[in-house]
């Protein structure tokens, strides 16, 4: 059995086909695009770890050198005896020479210290400032960082809310330095280094061509290498506990280390171009075979469309257009592979072939029908023969020659009709005719026993109704019921139209007014059977009427069979189409 399918059938070959290819293209990709980003974690991994190590030691050695110099200056603010003297001097004499001691040996000391710029001290009493540098440096830089230094303690001569435990980050003029501040009560000591020089050992660093190490603020705020972290989108803001990717274009693998003397990170930027460089050929033919996969699968899944899915579907196609009843369908030549070719001709050789039989049996099926309905109808014509024979007879033996000759036409009328019924279809008005020369033989035959009522529209009288179907349920009603009892019998034929379903219908009613049919019988007649009944009496009429309907009409005809209460009496329904198939 066929069905036509609204979309793609789950056991269908292409869905297998497609599914197959993918199956097996698809996890490879994953696992080739799995592998290469595993790859390259690995390496970035491992750069790093390494990068971080290095960061990690510097970041170790400049916080090493920042508490080698905040233990000099809380050692100097603490116990050096000439800073003493200079504070609590009982002559200006003996001041001035504690200080310029003092100031010897500050500058005698700072050159211990390779990082810092400059130490210095301030006394509240005096008001003086002493300081001493590694290196002389510009003046205007000097007068700018004595500036900061005098501001910075006024503001801690009237506050106590400024964090001194720490080194901390300042900018002056687009400069950065780190400050550190102690104080007593009487004296500030502290020191100061500029971020430059802090970087100086970290050019020993190879970060490759493009790669670079800074400083940053807290906040993330490049001290160094401004415009290379703005060109290329870097963000400095993210916790450094984990490496991590930033950047624009250019992505950037940033590690750092936060200090632990101050608040400020050193970090190392390394291009990520630069580290997947160390997997150039594993990287490539990844790459490579990747794109080559991404290009397969739909490369493999159109040659698959056209060699074989397009000539599937062509024969897929036809036979759902076969199974819908068009068996003129043929498959159009088209180029495609030996195989299919061959397949098409034979399909399309098949098809031929199919029609001819096709077309034979159904002629046969023709001339079978119409032998078959011309001898159904035929079956009817020497079942009155003998009754109407009797009847003349009996008219002759009383000598009444007007009847006879009443009698006589009506069954030259009734034969001649009855000649002439090899015909599928008459007039509704020709068997309306038919039937009331029937009905007057009958009234002749019983008289006042038997009365007939006939209606129908005169817009139906050239509707065409299959020959002798009225007429054998009219006959079937005068032979089964009970004429030569004390009580007349009528028989009614109605005819009108149905219009209850989805097309109008001929709608014909025969009625009696007789016992109706036994509940056995009923029965057995509804179920399309020949029916013999208690008297020996086949109701032959009924099932060839069944019969013939059934040949000429299909489905589309319908009989229906009941008894009637008030009054008694069989009823029986037909329903045939106004236009009956050609």
């Amino acid at each position: 059995m066929t069905r036509r399918l609204s979309r793609l059938s789950l056991n269908s070959i292409r869905l297998k086909l497609v599914v197959g290819v993918l199956v097996i293209t698809v996890p490879l990709l994953i696992f080739l695009i799995y592998n290469n980003v595993y790859a390259i974690g690995v390496v970035r991994d491992q750069v790093a770890e390494s990068n971080r190590n290095m960061i990690t030691l510097y970041m170790a050695q400049i916080d090493d050198n920042l508490n080698d110099i905040d233990k000099y200056v809380t050692n100097l603010i603490v116990n050096d005896k000439d800073l003493q003297t200079m504070t609590n001097a009982n002559s200006e004499k003996e001041r001035i020479l504690a200080k310029v001691r003092l100031n010897q040996k500050m500058s005698a000391d700072v050159t211990a210290f390779k990082s810092v710029n400059s130490i210095f001290l301030y006394t509240n009493v005096e008001q003086e400032y002493v300081d001493a540098y590694q290196e002389i440096g510009e003046t205007q830089e000097r007068d700018q960082v004595r500036a900061y230094i005098g501001d910075r303690i006024s503001e801690l001569q009237q506050t106590s809310n400024f964090d001194l435990s720490s080194w901390h980050v300042v900018e002056i003029e687009k400069t950065y330095y780190l400050f550190r501040i102690l104080r007593t009560s009487d004296v500030y000591a502290g020191a100061w280094v500029k971020i430059d020089k802090l970087a100086v050992p970290l050019s020993l660093l190879n970060l490759g061509e493009r790669g670079l190490s800074l400083f940053a603020t807290e906040n993330g705020t490049p001290m160094e290498h401004e415009e290379t972290v703005r060109l290329n989108e870097i963000d400095l803001t993210q916790e450094l506990e984990h490496y991590y990717l930033s950047g624009g274009k250019n992505k950037y693998l940033v590690v750092g280390e936060p200090s632990a003397k101050g608040n400020f990170s050193l970090m190392a930027l390394i291009p990520d171009e630069q580290i997947l460089g160390h997997l150039p050929y594993l990287r490539r033919i990844v790459t490579i075979i990747s794109i080559i996969a991404i290009i397969f699968v739909p490369a493999c899944l159109l040659l698959l469309r056209k060699l074989v899915l397009r000539p599937l579907n062509r024969i897929m196609t036809a036979m759902r257009r076969i199974g819908d009843g068009n068996m003129n369908v043929r498959i159009e030549p088209f180029p495609t592979s030996d195989e299919f070719q061959m397949v098409n001709m034979t399909f399309n050789g098949m098809m031929e072939q199919i029609q001819e039989l096709r077309i034979h049996v159904y002629e046969e099926q023709l001339s079978k029908q119409k032998a078959e309905l011309q001898h159904l109808q035929l079956q009817i014509n020497p079942h009155f023969f003998m009754n109407s024979l009797n009847i003349v007879y009996n008219l002759a033996l009383v000598k009444n020659f007007e009847l006879i000759q009443e009698m006589t036409l009506c069954l030259v009328q009734y034969f001649r009709y009855m000649f002439r019924s090899n015909l599928s279809f008459v007039p509704l008005k020709d068997e309306i005719q038919h039937i009331r020369n029937y009905a007057r033989i009958q009234e002749l035959r019983f008289p006042n026993k038997l009365s007939f009522e006939f209606g129908s529209p005169d817009f139906l009288k050239s509707t065409l109704v299959p020959p002798l179907v009225i007429q054998s349920f009219v006959e079937n009603a005068v032979k089964h019921t009970s004429v030569t009892s004390n009580s007349p019998i009528r028989i009614s034929v109605l005819i009108d139209i149905d219009e209850s379903g989805n097309e109008p219908l001929l709608a014909i009613s025969v009625r009696d007014t007789g016992k109706g049919y036994p509940e056995d019988i009923l029965k057995e007649i509804r179920a399309g059977q020949r029916v013999i009944d208690a008297q020996g009496g086949e109701h032959i009429g009924i099932w060839n009427v069944q019969r013939r309907l059934g040949l000429l009409y299909g489905d589309r005809a319908s009989i229906s069979f009941e008894n009637s209460e008030d009054p008694s009496g069989a009823v029986v329904r037909i329903l045939l189409p106004l236009q009956p198939e050609v």
